[in-house]
């Protein structure tokens, strides 16, 4: 028989499926597919995330559109039971309305977040920063192929090469097409790391905006996944995440470029920020996210008196 998790990541290839809440009652749903990404503690944080969207959504008008959401990982999520999610109508404004959602399992908090949902004003003025000029996504290398290209370096260990396709292999089964557009050192010192984004089936932004996220303190750290860098990986772990939206006019089915940095990462934690452009070139979302970030350090030898 095969093995639930396995099955699990299976289904979940369709964010469709992946996003889907059954309701049990008017302010309660249930997840139906859970997703254990590659070497991950627990469920993947942008499926709880949408998951909990859909949950909060389905419990507003729907002249209102959700502006901005802030949400905690409380606890790491199993693939293997459902998900309960519970939303608290906590104000009903005419112009903006607020919801809270807490996710459970096990009869634990695994997760909360509050939302916060706007009738649109496109009348008002506006102003953006400019999204940088890229190449396309057709001119920009697929993510699975550098992968497999990098797993036949010679120089790499055998170890590190078979990690390589086996993290490969699992992006192959993402939901997601990325193609990488490079990096480049931006005006306060750090790196800012851009790839393109495309769903394979249909998705919403707060799944999106929580892939290649974190790691980006970690990359900033250059810390060792695969071989190089100044020191191995030790643990990665989301604390909180936010969104605030700021179009409703874009495809999420067409590529979306994902920019990001990492300010500061200090005292095992990490911070980064990103925005997220339509191919059109509109800035359709700031996020921002915290998270534990370790490396793993070896202790200095005590000498025994």
């Amino acid at each position: 028989m095969a093995d639930s998790a396995n099955l699990d990541q299976a289904e979940s290839k369709r964010i469709s499926t992946a996003l889907e809440v059954e309701q049990l009652d008017d302010n309660l749903f249930r997840s139906k597919e859970l997703y254990l990404p590659f070497r991950a503690r627990g469920v993947f944080g942008g499926q709880v995330i949408s998951q909990a969207i859909v949950s909060a959504t389905k419990c507003v008008s729907p002249e209102f559109a959700l502006h901005s959401l802030h949400c905690y990982f409380l606890l790491s999520a199993s693939p293997a039971v459902p998900i309960i999610y519970n939303v608290d109508r906590v104000r009903h404004g005419r112009t903006y309305t607020t919801r809270l959602v807490r996710a459970n399992q096990r009869g634990r908090t695994v997760f909360v977040m509050i939302c916060s949902f706007q009738i649109p004003e496109p009348e008002q003025l506006s102003h953006q920063w400019a999204m940088p000029e890229i190449p396309s996504p057709e001119q920009c290398p697929d993510e699975v192929e550098v992968l497999k290209e990098n797993a036949q370096d010679s120089s790499r260990p055998d170890e590190t090469k078979a990690q390589l396709r086996q993290y490969a292999e699992e992006r192959s089964t993402s939901p997601i097409h990325t193609r990488r557009v490079g990096n480049y050192i931006g005006p306060e010192g750090t790196p800012v790391f851009m790839c393109w984004m495309k769903p394979k089936d249909e998705a919403i932004l707060g799944y999106i905006s929580d892939t290649h996220f974190l790691p980006i303190a970690a990359h900033t750290l250059r810390l060792n996944r695969f071989g190089g860098g100044v020191a191995p990986y030790g643990m990665l772990s989301s604390l909180d995440h936010s969104i605030h939206f700021y179009s409703n006019d874009f495809d999420c089915n067409d590529w979306i470029l994902y920019m990001t940095t990492s300010p500061v990462t200090a005292s095992g934690r990490g911070y980064v920020t990103g925005r997220m452009y339509s191919r059109t070139g509109s800035l359709i979302a700031i996020t921002t996210q915290e998270g534990v970030v370790r490396a793993r350090l070896e202790k200095p030898n005590q000498s025994k008196l």
